[in-house]
């Protein structure tokens, strides 16, 4: 029985980045790492301050001009935020005509159909909605696809996005919202977990750099085993509870407060205003 045959993926396809930012970074900084050559790697950044510095970190070729980056590329990677959007497409619809790269949105709330309509409804585009963990190598990722996105052009996009963590498509883009709710926002939820939890420690007599350490130590140990995958967060929960201990007496009192409905409250609150945003940039002029 043959092996399956793998996609044909460019071995360094031309990636042009338009926004320099915090994401655009990060999977930049992937992209080289995993042997990717600065030549094939271009940025657009309207701030001559952070494209000398992208100049200087990564040594790849950086504009002040959308259209100048884009030429010549296999994808083109929008990194800018939603509400400037539709004037990034508008301008480099012109530019892209023809030439049909592979285009990736990492903007929350804008549409695919958004997209092509500024663009052009030939391109193959794909939504993607990654998180700041992404910083750090530790990033979750969900993609959905157009109908002109071919095999070669998603591995492609994973190739991009797996080198700063893990990623996961999306069939039916109505759920790229509770995409952005969950991983998307999720790391802030996270973070304020950590604040409360260290906030309260010190309440109750810890200093404040003990009790902070010990929080971010807890809470990265617990990361580890679960992203370990072998049990559920349920069964891990389950396994450090002791019937009438400290942790169920904790874990009551969480349960008391409707811990469980306030998270979903908060997912759909963030789910809702992702439509919202969408619904923004369709009246946005």
């Amino acid at each position: 029985m043959s092996a399956k045959s793998e996609p044909a993926v460019p071995a360094h396809a031309r990636i042009a980045f338009i926004g320099g930012g915090n994401m655009a970074r990060s999977l930049i900084g992937a992209q080289l790492a995993r042997g990717v050559p600065p030549a094939a790697i271009t940025v657009a950044e309207p701030r001559a301050e952070a494209r000398g510095a992208l100049a200087r970190e990564f040594a790849v070729p950086t504009f002040s001009d959308n259209p100048a980056a884009v030429a010549g590329a296999d994808c083109v990677v929008l990194a800018v935020k939603p509400q400037v959007m539709r004037a990034v497409c508008t301008a480099l619809a012109g530019p892209l005509r023809g030439a049909n790269p592979l285009v990736i949105s990492i903007a929350a709330g804008v549409r695919i159909a958004q997209i092509e309509r500024l663009l052009g409804d030939t391109h193959a585009i794909v939504r993607c909605m990654p998180n700041t963990p992404a910083l750090v190598g530790a990033g979750a990722a969900g993609l959905c696809a157009n109908r002109h996105v071919d095999a070669g052009q998603r591995a492609l996009a994973e190739r991009l996005l797996d080198a700063a963590g893990i990623v996961r498509w999306i069939d039916d883009e109505a759920q790229m919202d509770t995409v952005t709710a969950l991983s998307g926002s999720g790391p802030a939820y996270f973070f304020l977990l950590v604040e409360a939890m260290e906030d309260a420690a010190v309440q109750l007599g810890l200093p404040r750099d003990t009790a902070r350490a010990l929080a971010a130590q807890t809470c990265l140990g617990a990361g580890h085993m679960l992203a370990d995958g072998t049990e559920t967060a349920t069964e891990l929960r389950k396994r450090v509870t002791s019937p009438h201990g400290t942790t169920a007496a904790a874990l009551d009192t969480f349960e008391q407060g409707g811990f469980r409905a306030l998270v979903e409250r908060a997912l759909d609150a963030a789910k809702r205003r992702g439509a919202e945003m969408s619904a923004e940039m369709d009246t946005r002029q």
